[in-house]
């Protein structure tokens, strides 16, 4: 744990979401596009893995342009009410119109927030998501703490992220677009070739599977699961605060 959070603290903050908040105008265009749609699939499944109770409270972490709640409020009927923070506030402007054109503006709130220092009261949250977000924080130690804390007793994180696949055919191809086809489309796309350099060496470089778990049972998750989608591409990590 100790090398991974030194390697986050090496990269700038406040540069990581200055870049987001560059791409803020084209950034679900290329998400959908580059990931041939099935960053939506992914978000949707999130869904599934939530605890079985209804008038759920949730909390989105990274949440961006609110597509993981969106989706969430979309796919499940438990959902009550939502917080989704970011320090993006370009991405946060868009999830607002979004969530207003959405009419859910009674039931999902986006505030700036950061995933380190979490503005909210002990066991506040039935469940607590990130996605595509664990690997821009600089302490993913301190990150996985407070989403801990905020949990109520029996409540869940879940955190999609990107992974590498185990078949080494698919493996290979998947890298091969990874590296050269979608950081060209991407910087093309978004005009900024820092981007999509960013997402491939962050992805590359972060833990996944079965070492990802070890990081939440090391900050107190139990009942810890993995669920590996599209052959790998991302994966969905879940722990149960008990």
């Amino acid at each position: 744990m100790e090398v991974l959070v030194e390697k986050r603290r090496q990269s700038s903050h406040d540069n990581i979401w200055r870049m987001f908040d560059r791409i803020a105008g084209r950034y679900d265009f290329l998400n959908h596009s580059l990931s041939f749609g099935q960053d939506i699939v992914w978000r949707k499944k999130v869904a599934s893995y939530l605890i079985d109770k209804n008038d759920q409270y949730i909390l989105d972490l990274a949440t961006g342009t609110a597509d993981q709640l969106i989706y969430l409020l979309s796919c499940s009927e438990r959902i009550n009410r939502a917080v989704g923070v970011d320090l993006a506030v370009k991405m946060l402007d868009r999830g607002r119109e979004k969530v207003k054109r959405k009419k859910l503006n009674d039931r999902i709130v986006l505030k700036k927030g950061n995933a380190e220092n979490i503005e909210y009261a002990d066991n506040t949250f039935d469940a607590v998501t990130i996605s595509f977000g664990i690997r821009n924080v600089n302490d993913v130690e301190k990150a996985l703490s407070e989403i801990l804390r905020v949990l109520k007793p029996g409540g869940r994180v879940l955190i999609l992220e990107f992974s590498i696949p185990g078949n080494s055919v698919i493996r290979n191809v998947y890298l091969f677009y990874f590296r050269h086809i979608l950081r060209f489309i991407g910087s093309l796309v978004s005009g900024d070739k820092y981007a999509y350099r960013y997402l491939n060496e962050t992805v590359e470089g972060f833990p996944y599977g079965k070492r990802f778990t070890q990081f939440l049972v090391e900050s107190g998750f139990r009942n810890t699961s993995i669920h590996p989608l599209s052959f790998g591409i991302a994966t969905i990590y879940c722990g149960d605060k008990i």
